[in-house]
């Protein structure tokens, strides 16, 4: 029977009315957070654990005298930084005090054979007595620490090396749930349906799904900032506007997720202090470590960063220390800004230009994310997107993914209904296995998708995956060239292939003749270590011979310009050209469309440019030409072509020219790049030019 409707619950939905039924005493309404979060710096997993005691209700008046009851423990209880030697103070008068706090023990095994001692964060109270007892019925102290309900005693009795130490802890109560039970959590979650129940975690999220604006592809990118909490060893990247909230789920919504930022997260930070009992490594402690605002700091020794990439694929790591090889279930997670038109970004270059120069480029670094979540997609955060009804309390849903989904495993659910088709390498499927199993973990805690609703997780794992490797493809050419991702369908052996939307845009490379003097080329940047498509402008002028060159300062394209024109005044005649070259002034323009700095290949490119502007005829649209040449137009075998060509095809060329010394390269070329482009051969300059202008 559904509740009824007073004016006590006018706030309440069907959705609400049906979650407070089937887990009462595991919801809370998510708007009272925000009215007791200002001003007190506590997680909201201890205010949602108050509130869950003292306001799972549906009536207005209990919700608020639930609130006075919150205010008054949080007032009496939770301890703001300045008021720790108060603190103290009122112990030492009163004997007694009970806090909410953040406690952490550590063992000092020099003392004694061995003496606990427990700290609390924020009452800035350190060399707490604590019993052996109660540190073995609380292990989570040892391993960073938890909020609880603690009762600490004064006793100036206490004497410790000739020092007294009158604080004693002799009671902890954890702030959790511990009846996160699994089994009632399935049951309950076979009581919605698939769309009913991604709504519900995006309330415990916070956010009100029922905007406008919350599509259910936006849906999924929120839900996907989960999956590193129920799969064990996610690694995830996303890039980003400012204001998105990006770091808000991994700050606030478990215990078991660390969120570093700024100059945090060194080797020692996540793998723990060499030959250090007491420092076991962040990603010892928790599920999930994530980054904000990505900083380069920990990345400025070579040997930190193998460390990371090292843990990242493989999942365990070693500090070189007698304890051998460790394993770690952590997953990593990097959040940082993206600024800029990422459509442009995405042609010109790669989406992880954002983060710092030590990894920027790094290839192997960047092939361990399991998928890059485009955050550029979820709008900027507005009061209007929050929700004010019913969501599972944090402490709640954290030790449901905690103790429970993170051990399930649903890596091969797809493979009776779908298989993937052959450009994914043994990386990429097991990237796309990780992805669907955390969705399918996140909306179907029984493993029971329907198949339409399972072949949207693959398509969409699909697409996590390639923007990844979309990337790799731009910075490292032809050796991660196989994007083009599908998924087959077993029963009809239908293949769909999956895209990136930000890859749809305008190509680089028209296709309609250009002006005269205008071509294009690739070429590469020994500076940035990558390929980048050059645009070359050429304009003749009646002059005095003069040759200008802008849009670059690079000494090696100048000279591989002025290269290709001194051999042109030399070989004009013999070419057919009547002009007198030493009677016009040359303006040529160099743009570089990927942000490249620097190249000295774009010799035949300026050669044809040249020409095709002093004969006042075009070259033919969509082409590329590739090539380098002396002072006396002796051809050099073009270095990196599979890459170059790679570069053409993504920019729009459909046609291709290339030195014929590169001939016995051909059949080293992917069959996409020979289908989806024409390739000629050329043998001098000048058969370049007149192939260019035929053609044109």
């Amino acid at each position: 029977m559904m509740m009824e409707r007073t004016e006590e619950t006018r706030w309440l939905d069907t959705l609400d009315s049906k979650l407070f039924k089937i887990f009462p005493g595991r919801v809370v309404r998510k708007d009272l957070v925000k009215r007791l979060k200002i001003g007190d710096n506590i997680p909201v997993y201890v205010l949602e654990y108050l509130l869950g005691k003292y306001c799972s209700t549906t009536r207005e008046n209990e919700i608020e005298e639930g609130i006075r009851r919150v205010k008054d423990v949080i007032s009496e209880r939770i301890v703001r930084a300045d008021r720790g030697e108060l603190i103290k103070s009122n112990l030492k008068k009163t004997g007694a005090h009970r806090l909410i706090d953040l406690v952490h023990v550590i063992l000092d095994e020099k003392d004694d054979g061995g003496k606990y001692w427990a700290a609390l964060a924020a009452a800035g109270m350190d060399h707490v007595h604590v019993s052996e007892a109660l540190v073995y019925e609380h292990e989570r102290l040892l391993t960073g620490g938890i909020w609880a309900n603690v009762e600490i005693t004064y006793d100036e009795t206490r004497i410790h090396k000739g020092m007294t130490r009158p604080f004693v802890l002799n009671r902890i109560q954890p702030i959790q749930i511990a009846s996160a039970d699994l089994p009632e959590f399935i049951a309950g979650r076979a009581l919605f349906t698939r769309d009913e129940w991604m709504d519900v975690l995006l309330r415990t999220m916070g956010y009100e799904p029922t905007h406008s604006d919350y599509t259910q592809r936006r849906k999924l990118l929120f839900l996907t900032r989960l999956i590193p909490m129920v799969e064990k060893n996610y690694n995830l990247i996303e890039l980003g506007p400012r204001g998105t909230g990006k770091s808000y789920v991994y700050r606030e919504i478990s215990p078991y997720v660390i969120l570093l930022s700024g100059g945090q997260g060194s080797v020692a930070d996540l793998f723990g202090w060499k030959n250090r009992k007491d420092k076991p490594g962040l990603v010892v402690k928790y599920d999930l470590v994530a980054f904000d605002e990505v900083s380069g700091s920990h990345f400025k020794k070579e040997n930190d960063k193998q460390m990371y990439k090292g843990y990242m694929e493989q999942r365990s790591f070693s500090r070189g220390d007698d304890k051998g090889t460790i394993q770690a279930d952590a997953g990593i997670v990097f959040n940082g800004n993206i600024d800029g038109d990422v459509e442009s970004i995405a042609r010109v270059s790669h989406l992880f230009t954002a983060l710092p120069d030590a990894i920027r480029n790094d290839m192997a670094f960047h092939d361990r994310w399991h998928g890059y979540l485009p955050g550029w997609e979820i709008p900027k955060m507005q009061t209007a997107y929050f929700t004010d009804h019913l969501g599972f309390v944090s402490d709640y849903i954290a030790e449901i993914f905690h103790e429970g989904l993170r051990n399930r495993n649903f890596a091969d659910i797809c493979e009776t209904s779908f298989s993937f088709g052959n450009h994914l390498e043994a990386r990429d499927r097991t990237a796309c296995v990780r992805s669907i199993s955390g969705l399918v973990k996140l909306l179907h805690p029984a493993g029971d998708p329907k198949r339409e609703e399972l072949e949207e997780y693959v398509a969409f794992s699909l697409e996590l995956r390639r923007r990844v490797k979309e990337q790799l493809k731009r910075m490292g050419g032809i050796e991660y060239a196989r994007v083009n991702f599908s998924y087959i369908e077993t029963e009809t052996g239908n293949e769909t292939f999956v895209g990136c939307p930000e890859l749809g845009i305008t190509q680089l490379i028209p296709d309609t003749p250009l002006p005269p003097g205008d071509i294009f080329t690739v070429g590469y940047d020994p500076v940035e270590q990558r390929y980048s498509l050059y645009r070359i402008q050429i304009a003749i002028n009646v002059g005095s011979g003069k040759f200008n060159l802008v849009g670059t300062t690079s000494r090696n394209i100048r000279e591989s310009a002025k290269m290709a024109y001194d051999f042109l005044k030399a070989n004009a005649k013999k070419m057919g050209i009547d002009r007198n070259l030493a009677g016009y002034d040359l303006n040529i323009q160099i743009i570089s469309l990927m942000q490249g700095k620097d190249a000295r290949d774009l010799g035949v490119a300026c050669f044809v440019g040249i020409v095709s502007a002093i004969l006042s005829r075009t070259v033919a649209a969509g082409l590329v030409i590739l090539g380098e040449m002396s002072l006396h137009g002796v051809l050099s075998h073009v270095e990196g072509l599979g890459d170059k060509l790679r570069v053409a095809m993504d920019s729009g060329a459909r046609r291709v020219m290339i030195p014929t010394a590169n001939r016995k390269d051909f059949a080293t070329l992917p069959d996409e790049v020979i289908d989806k482009m024409q390739i000629e051969f050329y043998s001098d300059p000048s058969q370049a030019a007149f192939k260019a202008l035929t053609s044109g």
